[in-house]
């Protein structure tokens, strides 16, 4: 049986994602949502400007999803959002920061073999001298 990318050690990563996504979504540019308590990195993403000013207007994380080619409100159907506290934007305005605070039990699309939902979509760590991927939450 095939692992999943998300669950397996192989290092696989997809290089041509931005290339892909920009293709059909031209004017969006990437965030990154953080634990604004724990500093933890939970997801990187993609807004364009309606998605922005849906997060501000909403205070809470909106993105745009590059794979349906619509606004992706965090937690819409998991009921796991992340109020929006801050957002920051880089020197050169090409990238954003949100600062969050999550709500729900978690916050990847994954599950834990115990299974409960991530906290976040970091949760494997590549080992330098293998090359493979460690799971941090299993």
């Amino acid at each position: 049986m095939l692992k999943s990318i998300e669950e397996e050690q192989e290092l696989r990563l997809d290089f041509s994602k931005l290339r892909k996504a920009v293709e059909h979504s031209p004017d969006i540019i990437p965030v990154v949502a953080q634990n604004i308590d724990s500093r933890e990195v939970l997801v990187v993403a993609y807004v364009n400007e309606e998605a922005l000013n849906e997060a501000m207007r909403r205070r809470t994380a909106v993105f745009w999803s590059t794979s349906r080619n619509e606004l992706w409100i965090k937690g819409e159907t998991s009921g796991n959002t992340f109020d929006l506290e801050e957002v920051r934007v880089n020197c050169e305005q090409n990238s954003l920061l949100y600062l969050v605070r999550p709500r729900g039990s978690g916050m990847c699309h994954t599950r834990n073999s115990g299974g409960e939902s991530r906290s976040g979509c970091y949760y494997r760590r590549l080992d330098f001298e293998s090359g493979k991927l460690e799971n941090l939450d299993p």
